[in-house]
C-alpha cells in the first residue's frame, strides 16, 4: 500500500533486489514491442518519492521484464509467436534513464514479447520452459538456442497451433526446480520441473495442465528449490508430461 503513487493503467511489472548500487552491474530493460534497453545500476540509486524515469515508452508499447546483468550475459527474448530470439548483451550499449532504447527482436503487430531471460554464455545447467495458452508445454536446453545479433525475428522456440495456442510464458529452470502453472480461471498446479518433457525447440510441447471449457493458462513461473529445504507440501501434476491421448489422471489444483 502506497509503495508508489501509480498513474491508471499503470501497474508494477518487475521487482529487483538490489545490496550495492555501487557494483558493476546493469539494469536490462524489455519490452513487449521487442525493444531493449540497458542502463548502469548507479543511474538508479537516488531514487524519489514518486519515481524516477527507467525508460522512454511508446504509447503502444509496455515494459515485460526487467533484470540485473553484468554486462557479459547473453540475452534471450521470447514471443507470443513461438519464436525467440539469444543474443550477447554487449550487442546493446549503455544508456541513460530517459533513453528509448534498441531494437532487441522484430516481432508483427498482432504479436508481442512476453518473456526476457538472461544466461552466461556458456551455460549448460538450465533450461527454457515454455508455456502456451491451452496448457501444453515443454522444457528445452538452452543450447539449443544459437546466439544471434539482435534485431531478428528469431528462431522457432516452440510450434504455436490451433492445439496448444500461443505462448504465454517463458522462464529459465533447473532440473531439480518446481513450475506454478496458473490460469484465468484462479487454478493453480505446482509441479516439478523433470517431469515435464525435455524436447527441441521445433515441437509443439505435451501436456501441462487439464483446462476446462473456455479456461486458459496465463502464467508460468518458475519456483526454485533451496540447498538443505525440503519441500513436502508441493503439488505435482499428475499428467505434467503426458501425451494427448492419456485420461486418466487428475492433477491437484490449488484455488
Amino acid at each position: 500500500v502506497n509503495l508508489l503513487p501509480l498513474q491508471e493503467g499503470e501497474r508494477i511489472n518487475a521487482i529487483l533486489p538490489v545490496k550495492d548500487f555501487k557494483q558493476e552491474a546493469y539494469v536490462f530493460m524489455a519490452t513487449s514491442q521487442g525493444v531493449v534497453k540497458k542502463t548502469p545500476l548507479q543511474d538508479f540509486s537516488r531514487p524519489r518519492s514518486s519515481g524516477i524515469i527507467a525508460l522512454d515508452l511508446r504509447a503502444d508499447d509496455h515494459l515485460i521484464g526487467v533484470e540485473i546483468t553484468t554486462g557479459e550475459y547473453d540475452v534471450i527474448l521470447v514471443a507470443s509467436t513461438g519464436k525467440s530470439i539469444r543474443f550477447a548483451e554487449q550487442d546493446v550499449r549503455p544508456m541513460g534513464r530517459t533513453a528509448t532504447g534498441v531494437r532487441g527482436m522484430r516481432i508483427d503487430e498482432a504479436h508481442e514479447v512476453i518473456s526476457v531471460m538472461v544466461v552466461e554464455h556458456n551455460d549448460e545447467t538450465h533450461q527454457v520452459l515454455i508455456g502456451t495458452a491451452n496448457g501444453f508445454g515443454k522444457r528445452t536446453p538452452m543450447q539449443d538456442f544459437p546466439q544471434q545479433k539482435r534485431g531478428g525475428q528469431g528462431v522457432i522456440a516452440v510450434q504455436t497451433t490451433d492445439r496448444n495456442g500461443d505462448v504465454i510464458g517463458a522462464v529459465m529452470v533447473a532440473e531439480d526446480d518446481q513450475a506454478m502453472l496458473i490460469t484465468d480461471r484462479g487454478t493453480l498446479v505446482r509441479t516439478a520441473v523433470h517431469e515435464i518433457s525435455s524436447m527441441g525447440r521445433n515441437t509443439q510441447g505435451v501436456t501441462l495442465i487439464r483446462l476446462g471449457e473456455d479456461e486458459h493458462m496465463t502464467e508460468i513461473e518458475a519456483v526454485q528449490t533451496l540447498e538443505g529445504v525440503v519441500d513436502d507440501t508441493a503439488d505435482s501434476a499428475a499428467d505434467a508430461s503426458v501425451d494427448d491421448d492419456s485420461t486418466d489422471s487428475e492433477e491437484p489444483t490449488i484455488h
